[in-house]
């Protein structure tokens, strides 16, 4: 019975985090990304890339904060340039793409801890872990871009197609009247 409560918990654990990766991936959907993506990429072609010369990368320490602050003032520039309700695209974009990004890591790290006590249930050795946690999170994502393609996939059929022609035929049977 221990067995079968560890494969449960493993299951559930993985299922916690394949959850949040599919609903943020349906949210971020339905958000008009293309409209803030063109509004950024208008923004960015109007601000000059940050220069920082590449020989502060011999002093590693400074170059990393001579980048860190030429990278950060230049995002505020590109945001400074957009349109309030492009703006407001871009952040409620980033905010739900964070929002579900901690939820599914969350969710990663109790599958790592359940593939770890699935992997003691079992007796097998303790580096198991890495490698099925890994393809776990790689079957979340994938799921979620395979439902993702699939959905497309009907929705275009469904506007390319005639509504008509699609409905069954009826039987000869079904037009009988006894």
């Amino acid at each position: 019975m221990h067995e079968v409560t560890a494969w449960c918990a493993f299951l559930g654990a993985w299922l916690l985090v394949a959850g949040p990766i599919l609903q943020a991936s349906l949210e971020l959907q339905e958000l008009d990304v293309d409209v803030a993506r063109s509004a950024m990429k208008g923004a960015a072609d109007r601000v000059d890339e940050p220069d920082v010369s590449p020989w502060w990368w011999l002093i590693p320490p400074v170059g990393y904060v001579l980048h860190r602050r030429a990278s950060g003032a230049y995002r505020q520039e590109v945001m400074r340039r957009l349109q309030p309700a492009e703006l407001e695209v871009v952040f409620a974009f980033t905010n739900r793409a964070t929002g579900w990004a901690m939820v599914a890591g969350g969710a990663s790290l109790i599958g790592i801890h359940e593939t770890f006590e699935l992997v003691e249930t079992l007796e097998r050795p303790g580096w198991w872990t890495w490698p099925i946690s890994v393809a776990m999170l790689a079957v979340a994502a994938a799921y979620t871009v395979e439902r993702s393609r699939r959905g497309e996939s009907i929705l275009q059929r469904a506007a390319g197609s005639d509504p008509v022609a699609t409905t069954p035929q009826e039987s000869p049977d079904a037009r009988r009247s006894d």
